[in-house]
């Protein structure tokens, strides 16, 4: 059964970083970005990459993030 991780501390989103995991982003029950990998963080900011120029930025604080479940 596949497990969604979500990412909380600080420590989840370096361990997140480090495996290159991809993540599910959701603000306001909706999902606003997928497929991304955490390339940055900071205690207001969360900086997720998809692509080359596919660069988003989301509020830590007013979204939840989730480890995508590997196949």
């Amino acid at each position: 059964m596949a497990r969604n991780r979500r990412l909380i501390t600080d420590q989840d989103f370096q361990e997140a970083i480090e495996k290159e995991t991809p993540v599910r982003v959701f603000q306001d029950d909706a999902i606003v970005d997928s497929g991304g990998i955490v390339t940055r963080f900071d205690d207001d900011v969360v900086v997720t990459q998809s692509g080359v120029s596919d660069v988003s930025y989301h509020r830590r604080d007013s979204c939840e993030f989730f480890e995508m479940p590997s196949r």
